[in-house]
């Protein structure tokens, strides 16, 4: 047997070969020797020779590089044995076992990620020169972060059958806390408004338990670059940090941070030049363009300035615009030119538009919501619009636009356009808790996207201490191509408010159904029209002052039971700019409606509501905005019957109070109570007192008794409600949440009156409970309160807490100190 030695010696890391010097030869057989886990031919696969191959010493080494390369083995040796090839070769071990020991700030999964990037995986071939380069990486992560003493050891154990386990060790020791942070040169502005841009702190105040001096390398980095941004704003545009040292205490446990700056001076704009092919669109642009003649120099307006010019450039096709600026700096008259070079690039047009990530809804769905269109010129705001269209959907959690290139074509680009879903169909469960009342649920079940079609198909079940109801609703947003949408609903209920605490007693039970049709004005703007009837049932109510005229009017028996059907059509209008239907942070929502029974019902009457929300962001992120809210309400009734005019239905009357209304007072407790007239007892005499009979108004000197039931909320045919709400990020979140959580402080005031009834004439009568008799037909009357809430989604679904507390309240208002509810998605 020979013993190869190669006339150029080669050195390959982490492998060793040998081979001597021959004189070439036809090679006969080649056999592999050493191999356990690879196969033969997979061997063989990588072997550049073949029989009948002559084999020189060039060969020799291109094999032995091929073998090396294959990642399987950590030795390779070559002879010849006559005219045969005779390779040995040793595998490398294969890894069984990865464990972590001792990590703290590194999560097991993190590691795992990393070390599988690194091709450290289970089953693979350990390749051990990468052990000490992930060594230390490792040291060099706990270095950027303040851990100077950190140490990490990758131990090997060899296992049966050529196997090895590898066990990482962590001695991750104590962070450096900064000391101090110096910054020397500065004359122009002091070190506290400086240290006020850095993210990196050498003082916590003593309250601040989550504060800490930490120093991570990265966040040091960052603050340099805010820092070099607070002085360019400001006109400083020579502005530099010429040195920055860290120095480190002996014992490895303190830090000190010194930056050298060189402030330079303030600069003033001389003038903008529009460089480049832009004539068509010149003019627009130069009155477009912020920076202006004679002001200070602002590094944040010169960046503003080259997206304001690249977007409006991509309204016309120009997907790829180039906007730089090249400023000439004259430091003896600290002025500078800005040249603003534009190079708008070909105009393309879109060739498709792909969806990717709904595997639930249909393209269709998404597709009709796309305001840029397949074959026309490719418009970034379209594209930002369609994206806005596809977040109000409320059917997905991310929407992202990619602009892809067509391969062959310079003129035509795709656009993919990736969501990620989000569940639309819920179970909704309503648990509140108030002072008085105790607990109340609501249940509730819908599907927004129904089998991916984007209809929506629901039913509500509803069930609380005096309510009972069933709801089935659908509705299809693209009945026709035109957007026109078609819906409708089925509806049952059963009320008993002789089980509430706080609302006027009677029963109700009412069935309908209803048909409606929406047209679309505008993108943001539709009017729907609608048809219904509905049937009431109205029993057991304990006839009250303010029902006297209804019943006069439309009758019922003694026990006050009261029966009608009414045909009722309805119109409404409404316009939508919200930047998304979960949890929006910018644009407004308006609508207004109008229902009345058409003549010849039974009760002639009708309803007016008027509602609108705009979201006022007050930072570029939004993740602060401030939302302001009013409802307007107003019914009564039209026309005459048997010399009467018709009366507004009493089961109509608004309400307000609890969740969605005014927080902090009783579900639906705002506004008139129901007051009843009684007969004086005679002195020193006993039993009840009786209720007068009759609609008659009372006169000056009547004896009897006015009493004004606080427990009784009838609800009123007028309502104005107003909230102003500051969304602000989530403590103890980071920024990334403010989609799925928020928190709010809240002010809301209003009040529910009746304008019809005649509550001056009951002034004059002695009054058995109060002292006073509360106007309720008296706008000044307003409740207000104020409070804190916090809304997330949560894998159970939307939740939301709120603490609320009365601002203005009347004399015996009813109270509800929070309220707290769930809802479970599917």
């Amino acid at each position: 047997m020979k013993f190869f030695k190669l006339l150029a010696p080669i050195a390959l890391l982490g492998t060793s070969y040998t081979a001597l010097a021959a004189e070439s030869f036809v090679v006969s057989d080649i056999r592999i020797d050493g191999l356990q886990r690879v196969a033969l031919g997979a061997a063989l696969l990588n072997v550049p020779v073949k029989v009948g191959d002559t084999l020189d010493d060039a060969t020799i080494a291109r094999l032995i590089k091929t073998l090396y390369r294959s990642s399987n083995f950590e030795d390779i040796q070559v002879f010849k044995e006559g005219t045969q090839l005779l390779i040995k070769v040793k595998e490398r071990a294969t890894i069984a076992r990865i464990s972590f020991d001792g990590n703290k700030d590194l999560k097991d999964e993190q590691l795992t990620d990393s070390l599988n990037g690194s091709g450290i995986r289970l089953g693979e071939p350990l390749d051990r020169t990468v052990l000490t380069e992930i060594e230390k990486g490792l040291e060099d992560f706990y270095f950027s972060v303040g851990k100077y003493s950190a140490k990490v050891e990758a131990v090997t154990n060899k296992m049966a059958r050529n196997r090895i386990g590898i066990t990482f060790k962590f001695t991750e020791g104590d962070a450096a806390d900064i000391k101090q942070i110096n910054i020397v040169g500065n004359t122009i502005f002091n070190d506290q408004e400086l240290k006020e841009q850095f993210e990196l702190t050498d003082t916590v105040a003593w309250w601040n338990v989550f504060g800490e001096r930490r120093y991570q390398k990265q966040k040091l980095q960052g603050d340099i670059e805010s820092l070099e941004s607070f002085y360019k704003d400001r006109g400083y545009i020579r502005f530099k940090v010429d040195t920055t040292q860290v120095s480190m205490s002996p014992d490895k446990k303190g830090l000190y941070i010194t930056l050298n700056v060189d402030e330079g001076d303030a600069y003033k704009v001389a003038g903008v030049n529009l460089i480049g092919d832009i004539e068509k669109y010149r003019d627009i642009l130069e009155k477009l363009v912020p920076l202006k003649v004679g002001n200070t120099y602002n590094g944040a307006e010169v960046t503003y300035t080259e997206e304001m010019i690249s977007r409006y450039l991509g309204r016309f096709g120009y997907a790829y615009p180039k906007v730089s600026t090249y400023p000439e700096v004259d430091d003896e008259t600290n002025e500078v030119v800005l040249n603003l070079n534009i190079e708008p690039g070909q105009r393309v047009y879109v060739n498709e538009i792909r969806f990717k990530g709904n595997s639930n809804t249909e393209d269709q769905v998404l597709r009709r919501e796309m305001r840029q269109l397949e074959g026309s010129w490719l418009n970034n705001q379209l594209i930002d619009n369609s994206k806005v269209y596809l977040n109000r959907l409320g059917f997905f959690e991310d929407i992202e636009a990619e602009i892809i290139p067509v391969a062959g074509f310079s003129d035509r680009v795709d656009v993919e356009v990736s969501v990620s879903e989000q569940p639309s169909g819920s179970f909704n469960a309503g648990v509140g808790y108030g002072s008085y009342g105790g607990l109340s649920l609501q249940l509730g079940l819908e599907q927004s996207n129904f089998l991916g079609t984007g209809n929506s198909v629901g039913i509500s079940l509803n069930t609380n201490d005096y309510k009972k109801s069933v709801n089935l609703s659908y509705r299809d947003p693209y009945f026709t191509h035109e957007g026109i949408s078609a819906g409708g609903n089925v509806y049952w209920s059963e009320t008993s408010y002789k089980n509430s605490a706080f609302l006027q007693r009677y029963n109700n039970n009412s069935y309908g159904i209803g048909f409606n049709l929406g047209f679309p004005i505008n993108p943001v703007s539709r009017i729907n029209l609608g048809v219904a009837f509905r049937h009431n049932d109205i029993s057991e109510l304990n006839t009250y002052e303010q029902v006297k005229d209804f019943y006069a009017v439309y009758g019922g028996d003694d026990n006050g039971d009261i029966a009608f059907d009414n045909f009722e059509v309805s119109a409404g209008w409404s316009r939508v700019t919200l930047n998304r239907s979960t949890f929006p942070t910018s644009g407004a929502s308006t609508s207004f409606n109008a229902k009345m029974t058409v003549p010849g019902s039974e009760i002639q009457y009708f309803k007016l509501n008027f509602e609108n929300r705009y979201y006022l962001p007050l930072n570029r992120s939004e993740s602060f905005s401030l939302m302001s809210k009013i409802k307007l309400g107003y019914g009564n009734g039209y026309g005459q019957i048997d010399g009467n005019d018709h009366m507004f239905a009493f089961s109509e009357n608004f309400r307000a109070g609890g969740s969605g209304s005014l927080r902090g007072f009783k579900s639906n407790t705002i506004g008139p109570k129901a007051m009843y007239l009684v007969a004086a007892q005679e002195q020193g005499g006993s039993g009840p007192i009786d209720v007068i009979d009759g609609g008659s108004r009372p006169i000056a000197g009547d004896p009897n008794q006015l009493r004004i039931n606080e427990y009784s909320a009838i609800g009123g045919n007028a309502m104005a409600l107003a909230t102003l709400e500051l969304f602000v990020p989530t403590p103890f979140l980071d920024e990334g949440a403010g989609s799925s959580v928020r928190t709010s402080f809240f002010v809301e005031a209003g009040n529910i009156w009746d304008t019809e009834f005649d509550y001056e004439s009951y002034r004059s009568l002695p009054s058995e409970q109060f002292a006073k008799i509360y106007d309720f037909s008296d706008p000044s009357e307003f409740r207000a309160s104020y409070g804190i809430s916090v809304q997330w989604l949560s894998p159970m679904g939307p939740m939301v807490f709120s603490l609320a507390r009365p601002l203005k309240q009347v004399e015996n208002d009813k109270l509800e100190v929070f309220s707290f509810n769930i809802g479970t998605t599917f």
